[in-house]
């Protein structure tokens, strides 16, 4: 019953502070917003990646198609891997269409309990389907040579795993990555909100269900639990040549731990990658108590993006 009862948890902080996630960042990015029309830019929603009913994408076009070469922004949304939709995003994805970058927000299989989606299963998707969206963009006479990963809470840990684990096999070079509040990494002794520090079985179940394949207690704590957890654990795939990375996180976080964040940042600045660190000291996953560092994030990306981004 305790398993069932972290497991329960886990999903249900999720699904809430998803909503209290979304409602911050629209009030947020007021200045990022535009006016969408067909002088901004264009979009093709729901077109299909896979046979799954979620395996579809929305696609942003600029207005100007007269250029060479175009940047893509993939932006992943929220929602705890168990809700969420690419439309929630569809602000965000129109202000970095309007500065000029083809953009596209990709849903992905959700777990429930019906399914076997997991963590891993949702990556594969995202693997699978950005070929697909880079191709599109081709076909339609925007030529992609570069690309960004986005996203928040859920899409921010499916963003930084396609950035760090499936940066060599991109249709175009990653340059780098900037998301919020996404899990990347999975120790127990990090996630203690959901009793993973009173229960190994606990842990157990709960990192099992996010790997979609069977942790076995006894190999917490070891290196064949981090091999394990590896294909969803970001953290573990950190090298050298890592992309540039941007990253907010609160420091009350108590949905996705902010311990996993600062063992990230110092993986980052140990192997030398270029990466902005912002750290909402009076907030939980909302980000909401912190609104001048919400404002440093955003300006952080475009800094960013302006550095890594340009043709």
């Amino acid at each position: 019953m305790f398993v069932l009862i972290c497991i329960g948890a886990f999903v249900g902080a999720f699904a809430l502070s998803n909503a209290i996630h979304l409602a911050y960042a629209n009030y947020l990015t007021r200045e990022y917003r535009v006016n969408w029309s067909d002088e901004v830019g264009t979009v093709r929603t729901d077109l299909a990646y896979g046979e799954g009913d979620a395996q579809k994408y929305d696609l942003y076009l600029p207005a100007d198609s007269s250029k060479d070469s175009y940047g893509l922004i993939v932006y992943l949304h929220a929602g705890g891997f168990t809700t969420g939709d690419k439309s929630g995003d569809a602000e965000t994805l129109e202000y970095f269409c309007s500065l000029g970058y083809v953009t596209a927000g990709i849903n992905y299989t959700l777990a429930s309990e019906e399914n076997h989606a997991s963590v891993y299963t949702q990556s594969e998707e995202i693997k699978a389907a950005v070929p697909q969206v880079v191709e599109k963009a081709r076909e339609l006479g925007y030529n992609v040579d570069r690309m960004a990963m986005a996203g928040g809470s859920a899409g921010g840990a499916l963003a930084l795993i396609y950035a760090y684990r499936d940066a060599d096999e991109a249709p175009a070079p990653v340059r780098m990555v900037f998301e919020a509040v996404g899990p990347s990494s999975f120790y127990p002794e990090d996630w203690t909100s959901y009793g993973t520090d009173q229960s190994p079985e606990a842990a157990a179940a709960l990192f099992s269900a996010m790997r979609g394949e069977a942790v076995d207690p006894d190999i917490l704590g070891t290196p064949a639990y981090d091999e394990l957890m590896k294909p969803i654990s970001p953290l573990l795939w950190v090298e050298e040549d890592t992309v540039p990375t941007v990253m907010a996180y609160g420091k009350y976080d108590r949905v996705q731990p902010y311990a996993a964040s600062v063992r990230l940042d110092r993986a980052l600045t140990e192997a030398g990658v270029d990466h902005a660190y912002i750290v909402c000291e009076h907030s939980g996953h909302g980000l909401q108590n912190d609104l001048a560092e919400g404002v440093r994030y955003n300006e952080t990306v475009n800094d960013y993006l302006d550095r890594y981004m340009a043709s």
